[in-house]
C-alpha cells in the first residue's frame, strides 16, 4: 500500500505542485515573520547592549525613595560624578545626560534635536565612531549617522544651534557616529557634546544616570557597596550585572508589536491555504472514486486506504514545507529592507535561522496539511468496492442536501458573533469594544463561510443571469457548472471571501477615518495657516504677530499663548489667552451658555469640562504663582480642541506676566489669495525666525492621508497574499475539475461546442466564482467596517462611514482579471484534450 501511494505521487506530480503552492506560500509567511523578529530582537539586544558594555556600576536616583517626592529632591550632577570618581576602587566615571538643543538645517528652520554627552572614559561610551573624532572643545559636535545623512552635513563642516535667546550658535561637525536605544534617543536628531557645552547651551540640561569603571582587582559588588555607603539610600546603585539584566528585558518589547502584527496576518494566510488544501483533497478523492474502490477489491481495508490518503497529505506539506522555508527566509529579507526604508534608517540584514523557526515551519506546513486533509481521507474510506464497477463523474457525498448540523453550527456561530457584536456596541470605551466587536465579526464571517453552500446557489443564479443572456449556451453551461456543486463551489469561492472580506473592512475603516481626521485638522485649524514653535520650548517671539501684519496677502492675525493657571471652585487649568480680533471667528467653539463677545478685559470663557461648580456671572480668583486676579465667567463653550479657558492676551498678561512669547499664532488670508501663493507669502514672512513652523489644514490633511494610505498599502500588501493563495485555489479547482469532467467536455464537443466556447465556459465558471467571493466579501466587509466605525466612535471623535467605491470597483475588477488568468492553464488543457480520448475516459 505504502508502494502503491508513492506511485500514485508520482504519477499526479504535476497536481500536487499546483496543490502545494498555497500552503508554501502560507509557511513562507510564517517562517518569514518569525525570521523577522529574530532579526529584530537581536537588532535590539544589540543596541541595547551598547549602554552597559564596560559599566561595572550604575547609579540612578531611587524613585522609591520619600526624599524624591519632598522640597529639594535628590539628583545627579557633575559634583556627583566629581565625588564618585574620588571613592576607592573606580578607575573611571561618567555622567550620562543631556538635553534639548534646537539645530538648524540647511533651510534656516530649527528642528528639535537631543543632545547627548560624550564619557571621558573610553571603556564607557555607548556609541561607536563612524568617523572624524568625538567632541574634545564646547564648539565641536558630533552628529549622529542618521542626522548626518537628514541634514546633509559632514565631518569639518560648520552647523549651527539655538542659544540662550534663540541666538545661533555655529559649532564645527569633527565626527559622526552610531548608537543604541538610550534615554535620550527619542527624535530622529541626534547630537553629541560636550558637558559643559551642553550646560552652556541648555539650562535645563542634566545628568541622569552615572556610570563607573571598576579598578583592577574590585569586584561589582564591592564598586556597588563603596558608592552605596558614600551617597546614602537616595540614590540606586546597581551592578554592571543587574543593569545589564534590566537593560535586556526591555528588549524585545520594540519588534514584538511588529512580529504579532504580521503573525496575524500569517494565520489568516494558512486558514486560506488549509481551505484550498481541503477543496484540493476532496476534489481529488471523488476523482478517485473507482481508484479507491479497486483497491478496496483487491483487499485494501479502511484504515490503509484512510492513511494512503494522509500519507499523500504527509508527503505535500514536507515538500510544502521546505520549500516554503526558503521563501520565507527571503522574505524575512525584503521585509527587514522594508522596514528600514520605511524608518528611513540603513537596515543590515539578517536571517537567524533558528530550530524554532524550522520546526515550526515544518510543523505548521504538515500539520496544516495533514489536518485538511483529515476529512476527505475519512471521505475516502467510505467509497464501496462496488464503485470501481461503474463511472462516478461526481461524488453523491459532494451533492448531497446541506446537513442539519451545518445550518445548526453556522445558526450558533452567527448569533454568537452578534452577541458578542452587541456586548462590544454596549461599551462606552471604544478601546474596550474594539476586541469583542471585531471578535464578533470574525465569528460572524466564520459563520457565513459554513453557511456558503446554501448561500452560492442563488448567488450564482443571480450573477449567472446577466451572461447568460449576453453570451448564450457557452455562458449558460458555466452557471450551472459553477451551481451543480454548492459545497464544492462554497469551498472554493470561502478562501477569496475571507481575504476580500478583511481588506473592504480596512479599507473602509480607513477611508473614514481618513474623513474623521479632516474634519478634526478643520476644527484645530479654523484659519488658514497656523504658525507654531518647531522647538518645544523655545516660543515664538513677540514680535512675529506685527511683522506678519505688514504682509500684503494677510487680511487677519492672532497670536495665542497658554500656561497653568489656578481657576477658584475648579483647580488648576490650562488657560489659553488669544487675540480678542480672533474670538468668534477663528476660534468659534461649540457654546453652551453665555456669550463669547463678552469675553475681553477683565473676563474668561470656561471649557464645560473646566467649569467645576462655577456658573455664569461669578467673579473667579484666576492666579499664577507671579499674580492674581478676580475675572468674571461669562460664557461656557464645548471643545476638545481647546484649552480649559480662554482669556484675552491682556489679561492673560496682568495674570501670567513672567509668558513671554507665543504658543501659535493663527492667520487667515484675504479673499481670492491661492492657497500656493499664501504658502509662499508665509514661508517668505518667517524665514528670518528658526522656531517658526508654518502648517496649513491643507498640508495638515495630505500628512495624515498619506500615513494612512501607506498604513493601507501594508495591509492590503499583507492580506493580498490571502487573496493570491484564494485564487491559487480556484485555478486548482477549475484545474482538478476539468481533469473530473473529461469525458463530459468531450461529449460537449462532439455536440457541437467549439473549442473557443469550452475555454469561454470555463472562464465564465471561473469568473462567477471570482466575482461571487469578491461580492461577498465586499457586502460582509462593508457591513462589518460599519459595525466597527459605529463602535470606534465616541463624543470626542465621531466616524462616518465612507465608502471608497473607487477603491472597492478596482478590488472587484482584480477579482474578474485574476479570475480569467486563473482559468486560462485550465481552459487551455480542456480545449487540448481530444473528442476520442475524451469520450474513452472511464
Amino acid at each position: 500500500m505504502f508502494r502503491a501511494t508513492l506511485a500514485g505521487l508520482r504519477a499526479r506530480t504535476a497536481r500536487m505542485v499546483l496543490s502545494s503552492i498555497a500552503i508554501i506560500l502560507g509557511v513562507a509567511f510564517v517562517s518569514g515573520t518569525l525570521i523577522l523578529g529574530n532579526a529584530l530582537n537581536a537588532q535590539v539586544h544589540d543596541n541595547l547592549a551598547r549602554q552597559t558594555r564596560g559599566v561595572d556600576a550604575s547609579i540612578t536616583v531611587n524613585q522609591d525613595s520619600d526624599a524624591v517626592r519632598g522640597p529639594n529632591p535628590p539628583k545627579l550632577g557633575q559634583d556627583s560624578v566629581d565625588a564618585i570618581r574620588n571613592i576607592p576602587g573606580v578607575a573611571g566615571a561618567d555622567g550620562r545626560g543631556g538635553g534639548s538643543l534646537p539645530l538648524i538645517k540647511s533651510n534656516g528652520k530649527a528642528a528639535q534635536a537631543f543632545a547627548s554627552t560624550i564619557e571621558n572614559t573610553p571603556q564607557l561610551r555607548e556609541f561607536d565612531l563612524v568617523s572624524g573624532t568625538y567632541p574634545k572643545a564646547d564648539d565641536e559636535i558630533a552628529l549622529d549617522v542618521r542626522t548626518a545623512k537628514t541634514t546633509g552635513i559632514g565631518v569639518g563642516q560648520k552647523v549651527s544651534v539655538l542659544g540662550q535667546g534663540d541666538t545661533a550658535v555655529p559649532l564645527t561637525v569633527v565626527g559622526t557616529y552610531s548608537q543604541g536605544s538610550n534615554a535620550l534617543s527619542l527624535s530622529d536628531m541626534q547630537v553629541l557634546l560636550t558637558p559643559s557645552a551642553i550646560a552652556k547651551l541648555d539650562k535645563q540640561s542634566g545628568v541622569y544616570q552615572v556610570v563607573v569603571a571598576a579598578a583592577p582587582g574590585v569586584s561589582q559588588q564591592d564598586l556597588v557597596d563603596r558608592i552605596s555607603a558614600q551617597l546614602g539610600k537616595n540614590f540606586k546603585v546597581q551592578t554592571g550585572d543587574a543593569f545589564t539584566q534590566d537593560t535586556l528585558e526591555h528588549a524585545g518589547r520594540g519588534s514584538g508589536g511588529l512580529t504579532q502584527f504580521m503573525l496575524i496576518f500569517a494565520l489568516i494566510s494558512l486558514v486560506v491555504a488549509a481551505m484550498v488544501i481541503y477543496n484540493t483533497f476532496t476534489i481529488l478523492v471523488a476523482q478517485r472514486t473507482r481508484e479507491l474502490a479497486l483497491l478496496r477489491c483487491i483487499g485494501a481495508e479502511r484504515r490503509q486506504v484512510f492513511g494512503s490518503v494522509l500519507l499523500e497529505a504527509f508527503v505535500m506539506g514536507l515538500i510544502a514545507s521546505v520549500l516554503g522555508l526558503g521563501v520565507g527566509i527571503g522574505l524575512a529579507a525584503l521585509l527587514q529592507k522594508a522596514v528600514g526604508w520605511f524608518s528611513g534608517a540603513a537596515t543590515s540584514v539578517s536571517v537567524p535561522l533558528t530550530g524554532t523557526v524550522v520546526l515550526a515551519a515544518f510543523a505548521i506546513g504538515v500539520l496544516v496539511t495533514v489536518a485538511s486533509a483529515g476529512l476527505p481521507a475519512l471521505r475516502a474510506t467510505k467509497v464501496a468496492p462496488l464503485a470501481a464497477l461503474r463511472s462516478q463523474p461526481d461524488s453523491h457525498d459532494e451533492v448531497r442536501r446541506t446537513s442539519v448540523l451545518r445550518v445548526v453550527a453556522a445558526a450558533v456561530l452567527l448569533l454568537g458573533g452578534a452577541g458578542l457584536i452587541g456586548l462590544g456596541m454596549g461599551l462606552k470605551d471604544p478601546d474596550a469594544a474594539l476586541f469583542p466587536v471585531g471578535g464578533g465579526t470574525m465569528v460572524m464571517l466564520l459563520g457565513v463561510i459554513v453557511l456558503g453552500p446554501l448561500i452560492v446557489g442563488p448567488i450564482n443564479k443571480l450573477l449567472g443571469a446577466i451572461p447568460s443572456m449576453l453570451f448564450g449556451v457557452p455562458a449558460k453551461l458555466a452557471t450551472a457548472n459553477a451551481g451543480r456543486n454548492p459545497r464544492r463551489t462554497a469551498a472554493t469561492t470561502a478562501a477569496l471571501v475571507i481575504g476580500v472580506t478583511i481588506v473592504t473592512m480596512v479599507t473602509v475603516v480607513a477611508t473614514s477615518g481618513k474623513q474623521a481626521a479632516g474634519a478634526e485638522v478643520d476644527k484645530r485649524f479654523p484659519a488658514d495657516f497656523t504658525v507654531a514653535s518647531s522647538v518645544y520650548d523655545h516660543p515664538l517671539p513677540a514680535t512675529l504677530p506685527g511683522q506678519l501684519r505688514g504682509v500684503p496677502q494677510i487680511a487677519q492675525v492672532a497670536a495665542t499663548t497658554e500656561t497653568p493657571m489656578t481657576v477658584a471652585q475648579s483647580g488648576d487649568q490650562e488657560i489659553q489667552g488669544i487675540d480678542q480680533s480672533a474670538i468668534g471667528s477663528m476660534v468659534n467653539p461649540k457654546l453652551v451658555s453665555g456669550d463669547l463677545s463678552q469675553v475681553g478685559p477683565g473676563t474668561i470663557a470656561l471649557n464645560k469640562s473646566a467649569v467645576g461648580t462655577a456658573k455664569l456671572g461669578d467673579q473667579l480668583l484666576v492666579s499664577t504663582p507671579d499674580a492674581s486676579k478676580m475675572l468674571k465667567l461669562v460664557a461656557i463653550y464645548d471643545a476638545r480642541e481647546l484649552a480649559d479657558g480662554l482669556v484675552t492676551l491682556d489679561t492673560f498678561a496682568a495674570v501670567a506676566p513672567k509668558v513671554v512669547g507665543y504658543n501659535h499664532i493663527l492667520v487667515k488670508m484675504k479673499p481670492g489669495v491661492s492657497a500656493g501663493d499664501g504658502q509662499a507669502a508665509m514661508d517668505k514672512a518667517t524665514a528670518n525666525v528658526p522656531v517658526a513652523e508654518v502648517n496649513s489644514a491643507a498640508a495638515t490633511k495630505e500628512q495624515l492621508n498619506a500615513e494612512i494610505d501607506s498604513l493601507l498599502t501594508l495591509m492590503w500588501a499583507l492580506i493580498g497574499l490571502a487573496v493570491v493563495i484564494a485564487l491559487f485555489g480556484i485555478a486548482n479547482t477549475l484545474g482538478l475539475s476539468v481533469l473530473e469532467r473529461t469525458r463530459e467536455s468531450a461529449l460537449l464537443r462532439a455536440l457541437g461546442l467549439t473549442k473557443g466556447q469550452l475555454r469561454f465556459m470555463l472562464v465564465i465558471e471561473s469568473v462567477l466564482m471570482g466575482v461571487m467571493g469578491a461580492l461577498i466579501g465586499v457586502v460582509l466587509g462593508g457591513a462589518f467596517a460599519w459595525v466597527l466605525v459605529e463602535a470606534l466612535s465616541s463624543p470626542d471623535l465621531q466616524l462616518g462611514l465612507a465608502i471608497p467605491g473607487g477603491q472597492l470597483g478596482v478590488l472587484l475588477l482584480a477579482a474578474v482579471f485574476a479570475a480569467v488568468v486563473a482559468a486560462l492553464m485550465p481552459a487551455r488543457r480542456a480545449a487540448r484534450t481530444s473528442i476520442v480520448a475524451g469520450m474513452a475516459e472511464a
